[in-house]
């Protein structure tokens, strides 16, 4: 099918516009019209967008929003959407998701400004499409915490919902986030997504354990997304390692306390680890 030749303009407002995370191909016509009609484009990086503007012979301003931007430029932005249409975009994917832009959209809806998404590309469901994990129930969590405890904490709170978890990683940080995973979700499947729609296309599942063996051995690059599989009875670990745990934990704690640990732990109904708590200190 042809492109529309007659493209109309557009009304004025916020238009947030999903780019390609990696293939030009994945641009949509939708996406092409809007960018062309905006009369100024806010990105995280104008190097980027720059880039990408080029590539798809627009020519249009630019101008930098991301989380570091100031009050003023926030202002700057939501007055010319008054008048004009404004695009907002990320550096790649679709912006919001894990990207600066909440804020203004937020502000732009409070004074009355409209506000249409332009739909497309996102890692998370990109991932998701892969992955071969449930997807009728699924968790985004952004970024894993950079500290070790930290990390920890947050794997601990999530290990007992019921859902795929999804989480954007670096790859300098998979090695440590496969390990806090190993040792938290020990049992679950997890698939690691990397470089999604790009010529290095790579979507690696196993045991936390051993992905993070290949990791150390075979250094991940490019952009990652990280799927861990919803807990499930298949998945606990064995009830000698569970009872091992319950034992060290009632040393420094409550029946109740202990209980609650291992199962966030391990993503385990918490009565029934009540239930056998007791068992154990009787």
């Amino acid at each position: 099918m042809a492109w529309r030749m007659d493209i109309q303009p557009l009304n004025p407002g916020l238009y947030i516009v999903a780019t390609p995370i990696g293939n030009l191909g994945d641009v949509t016509r939708r996406a092409v019209e809007t960018l062309e009609r905006c009369a100024v484009v806010a990105c995280e990086d104008t190097r980027v967008t720059g880039k990408l503007l080029n590539l798809l012979g627009l020519h249009r301003p630019m101008r930098r929003y991301d989380d570091h931007a100031s009050e003023a430029a926030r202002e700057a932005l939501l007055a010319e959407m008054v008048q004009s249409p404004v695009a907002l975009v990320s550096d790649a994917g679709t912006p919001l998701i894990s990207d600066p832009g909440y804020r203004l959209v937020r502000e732009a809806r409070a004074r009355g400004i409209t506000v249409t998404a332009i739909p497309g590309v996102s890692a998370v469901v990109t991932a998701l499409c892969m992955a071969g994990l449930p997807t009728d129930r699924f968790m985004f969590a952004g970024f894993l915490p950079n500290k070790d405890k930290a990390r920890g904490d947050v794997l601990a709170e999530l290990a007992s919902v019921p859902a795929t978890l999804v989480f954007y990683e670096t790859g300098p940080r998979l090695v440590a986030s496969l390990e806090a995973i190993a040792q938290r979700m020990a049992g679950r499947e997890v698939v690691v997504a990397r470089e999604l729609t790009k010529l290095h296309e790579e979507c690696r599942g196993g045991a936390a354990a051993d992905l993070a063996r290949h990791y150390t051995n075979h250094p991940a690059k490019g952009e990652i997304v990280l799927l861990i599989a919803p807990p499930g009875e298949a998945e606990a670990p064995a009830g000698d390692v569970i009872d091992d745990e319950l034992r060290a934990a009632l040393a420094e704690m409550s029946t109740s306390q202990a209980a609650g640990k291992v199962a966030k732990a391990h993503g385990l109904d918490r009565k029934a680890l009540y239930a056998r708590a007791m068992e154990l200190k009787a």
